[in-house]
């Protein structure tokens, strides 16, 4: 998992580090300039935009340190500086080896003569925004200019995040200065993870600056997952557990059969569909693997995990073992209900959600962080699908967003995909002998990733749901040979 700070979560790991190792402030700016100035090709001016406070003393750390390596640098300024505390001291430094630093009446007019790379370093962690003064000119000229002809003048690389952006949040407004690499210091912030935001912070480089690791934040990015190579030579289908599909009425027998797949993919060792009557013989000719039972109204024995939902079924058997439930099954006001049952998954898309738990939901990633920490209070897990997919509670009051995938997978079909992917990697925690909830937060959680890099491995346009069979499969035994090396 990586952890996405907040500002104040940030400011303190620096005051921390300051108070209790005795490192001065202006060492851990001397690591953050010079890391940043190493992603700047040499060769290529340098013109550094450098606000009043510590962002700016991280500027003018920088053309510093590129003005001692001989190349060209030029510093602008917003206004006459009344430089505090570190930037003080580093603009005496930098006045020092004889540097200048200039303001513009006409921020178009200077920029108009940029080439190269401008290094924002306006506003950091302690913005205030909205922007106002002279910023906004600095920010609408840069964008102009970028905005203008086939190829842009410069690049740009913000120090720490982009100005316009606020640390703690993944929204953007409109006085956002874009950047094409942003050098991130010491630990990811909530905008370095989360769209819109991360959008407009280009490639990130984390710079090391010497802090210690980052406490538990209370959003956290899932990552590629570690998966051993298969298990024991005479293993068993039974060990990989054995997913129950309740799944697919007349005219929806496709749902039954993208959860199947999805399951099986997902190295389920077994996996029982269980359709309505009238549709058990269209659901077998599709997915020879698995095995088909006509719905009696009974969970048949030996199930690990029961998926419940796709293709139209409303109703949720009666079974007191793992459950997922997707779709026609999250039933209206009956969220409350299905997080406080042990050994549960939802996956609701956000329509399902505000079904379950009736209220707003807005797109903004703020609002639907919020919202999903506030319903998950009990041991039931959310998945809250979308774009960067959000999963909560297990128990645990963090938030994990999911930073793969892309918009190729709104299609029919995608969410069933993943319910059977869940469902498997619920069926194996179920197996295994780590019965912790946090254990099945976290194979939830790999199932989530896995779903949107199969599809990433396929490339950004429309796609066949069928198509991220073999792509999570390929993915699957890559993962599983790094982890036997």
């Amino acid at each position: 998992m990586i952890p996405l700070l907040t500002a104040a979560e940030m400011s303190r790991l620096e005051q921390e580090a300051i108070a209790t190792w005795g490192i001065a402030s202006l060492v851990l700016q001397e690591h953050a300039a010079l890391g940043a100035l190493a992603l700047i090709p040499r060769g290529e001016p340098i013109h550094v935009l450098a606000g009043p406070g510590n962002n700016g003393g991280d500027a003018l750390a920088l053309a510093r340190l590129a003005r001692l390596q001989g190349r060209a640098v030029s510093v602008w300024v917003l206004e006459e500086p009344r430089w505090k505390g570190d930037a003080a001291v580093q603009a005496g430094l930098w006045a020092g080896l004889g540097g200048t630093w200039r303001t513009a009446a006409d921020p178009a007019a200077a920029v108009a003569g940029f080439r190269g790379w401008v290094v924002d370093g306006l506003f950091g962690l302690g913005v205030r925004l909205p922007l106002r003064g002279p910023a906004l000119g600095w920010v609408a000229a840069v964008r102009a200019a970028r905005a203008r002809g086939e190829a842009a003048p410069f690049q740009v690389l913000a120090l720490d995040l982009p100005t316009g952006l606020d640390p703690s949040s993944a929204e953007a407004g409109a006085a956002v200065l874009p950047a094409d690499r942003t050098a991130c210091f010491g630990q990811l912030k909530l905008c370095h993870g989360l769209r819109p935001a991360r959008d407009l912070c280009g490639a990130i480089t984390v710079v090391p600056i010497p802090l210690r690791q980052a406490p538990a934040a209370d959003v956290q990015l899932l990552e590629r997952p570690v998966r051993p190579a298969p298990g024991r030579w005479d293993g068993h289908k039974r060990d990989h557990g054995h997913v129950g599909i309740r799944c697919g009425a007349p005219g929806m027998s496709g749902a039954a059969v993208m959860a199947a797949l999805g399951a099986l993919r997902m190295g389920a060792g077994l996996v029982t569909i269980l359709p309505d009557p009238e549709v058990r013989a269209e659901v077998a000719a599709q997915v020879p693997e698995a095995m088909v039972q006509a719905w009696s109204g009974q969970v048949p024995p030996g199930i690990d995990v029961l998926l419940a939902g796709p293709g139209g079924i409303t109703a949720v058997p009666d079974w007191d073992g793992p459950l997922v439930l997707d779709a026609s099954a999250l039933g209206a006001g009956e969220g409350p209900r299905w997080m406080q049952r042990p050994r549960t998954v939802i996956t609701p898309h956000p329509g399902e959600f505000l079904r379950l738990f009736p209220g707003r939901l807005s797109a903004a990633t703020d609002e639907r962080l919020a919202r999903a920490g506030a319903v998950a209070t009990g041991p039931g897990i959310l998945v809250l699908k979308g774009a960067q997919t959000i999963l909560a509670g297990g128990g645990d009051p963090g938030l994990w967003v999911n930073p793969t995938g892309h918009p190729g997978l709104a299609t029919g079909g995608a969410g069933d995909f993943l319910a059977g992917m869940v469902a498997a990697g619920t069926a194996r925690w179920a197996r295994s002998q780590d019965q912790d909830p946090a254990a099945l937060k976290r194979a939830v959680g790999e199932a989530v990733w896995l779903h949107g890099a199969a599809a990433d491995r396929l490339g950004p346009g429309p796609l066949m749901i069928r198509e991220l069979g073999p792509a999570l499969a390929a993915l699957l035994r890559e993962i599983s040979r790094d982890g036997s090396d």
